[in-house]
């Protein structure tokens, strides 16, 4: 069963919450978190991004960067922009997207499920983007990031969350820049805090990774490392345990994740459809946008035209949880068969859009000859998701794409 505590978070007041609260440190590069961040002094991203605060061209992973992130740490707790709360606690994090809202548990994540399987994930991680995060953790003694993890609902989890917000004000309540609603509570009744934590421990059998791989790995092997090196070990340790935001499954839903591709392998456009046309049926859109509105259904953006390309029967298997993934499909016949990318973690030849972006992003990169054809996917769904983590497989690189965000610096997990 999860392992999920309270713990004594360290949070910004609430009067520089909004500015203080960013989002993650992976969704932007460099310039854009130093854009983000101008004219913001309490940004997280002056510790989550602390190149934006070094000379310019710096090596983002060198030890430059992360002392200045451990300075600007210790700067914004000198200057009690960070305060820490005076006992443990669970918190409350609602997030609002297109008049959805959903509510989810910030608490402390066990390292120990992390590696016996009682947190499940769906991806592989990269060792060099571990480390970063390992090396980020250990130098500031904290999870600056939550965590995005996923459990299936419990009503009675739900109805102490529903009590809560119905009753009691946020500490924290603001509309990002992107136009997310972002609410926070802090969970203040020590009965109800043993309660959720009890809850977790006998109704949840397991929880699942829905974003933040990497922060998850790297937080778990910072916790066995410190374990090694704790002659008095004793597992109550903060470094046991990393921050995460926990959320039911049914509140939750997966936006489409998209492909570009920047040539036709040498082929052209009519002999590209034809080769389309052995695994899937091809239907002409004409110029305007085609979403696919089922599974095993995609649009092609190409030549100035969209196509719908609807998978012919043999090219998935609705038995295995990976054979049937649009993904799986368009990767398998496409892009390794016709377009010969075999590796899509490495090749550069193909590129990654979110469907945040909207597929007006797809259709703009093809025009502006930055990439020759694009194809827009229908979403993975939750169910999916689990049933994948729940049979031990992985899914193809960047098939999910969780929105909106987390904030982070809305509260800090420190490895005291």
């Amino acid at each position: 069963m999860a392992i999920v505590k309270p713990f004594r978070g360290l949070r910004p007041p609430r009067e520089i919450a909004k500015e203080l609260s960013c989002l993650p440190y992976d969704v932007m590069n460099s310039e854009e978190a130093a854009a983000m961040a101008k004219g913001k002094d309490h940004s997280l991203l002056h510790i989550t991004r602390a190149e934006i605060d070094c000379k310019k061209g710096v090596d983002t992973h060198s030890e430059t960067v992360y002392n200045k992130s451990f300075d600007n740490f210790c700067r914004f707790r000198e200057k009690g922009w960070l305060e820490k709360d005076d006992t443990s606690r669970f918190y409350i994090y609602a997030q609002t997207m297109n008049g959805r809202t959903q509510y989810g548990i910030v608490g402390a994540a066990a390292c120990s499920d992390y590696f016996s399987g009682v947190i499940k994930k769906h991806e592989l991680t990269r060792p060099d983007k571990e480390e970063d995060r390992m090396t980020h953790i250990m130098v500031n003694n904290a999870n600056l990031e939550p965590v995005f993890i996923s459990y299936k609902a419990v009503p009675e989890i739900d109805e102490i969350v529903a009590n809560i917000v119905n009753e009691q004000a946020p500490e924290y309540d603001f509309i990002s820049e992107d136009g997310f609603g972002h609410q926070f509570w802090v969970i203040m009744d020590m009965v109800t805090n043993e309660r959720i934590e009890r809850l977790f421990a006998e109704k949840v059998p397991c929880t699942y990774v829905a974003d933040g791989h990497h922060r998850t790995a790297a937080a778990a092997r910072v916790g066995e490392e410190r374990k090694r090196k704790n002659p008095n070990h004793n597992g109550t340790e903060s470094y046991n345990f990393f921050m995460a935001v926990h959320f039911p499954d049914n509140q939750l839903s997966i936006i489409d994740y998209n492909r570009v591709v920047k040539d036709l392998n040498d082929l052209s456009e009519g002999d590209f459809i034809a080769a389309l046309g052995r695994y899937f049926e091809v239907s002409q859109m004409g110029c305007e946008i085609h979403k696919p509105e089922k599974l095993h259904e995609f649009g092609m953006y190409l030549g100035g035209h969209w196509y719908k390309l609807t998978a012919r029967k043999g090219t998935y298997n609705d038995s295995d949880p990976i054979g049937v993934l649009d993904v799986t499909i368009l990767s398998k016949y496409v892009l390794d068969k016709i377009l010969g990318i075999e590796d899509l973690r490495t090749s550069n030849r193909i590129d990654f859009v979110g469907g945040i972006r909207g597929l007006e992003e797809l259709q703009r990169r093809v025009d502006a000859f930055e990439m020759k054809v694009a194809f827009a996917l229908y979403p993975v769904s939750m169910k999916q998701l689990i049933d994948i983590a729940d049979t031990g497989n992985i899914m193809p690189p960047k098939t999910t794409w969780f929105e909106p965000k987390l904030r982070s610096g809305l509260v800090i997990h420190e490895l005291e």
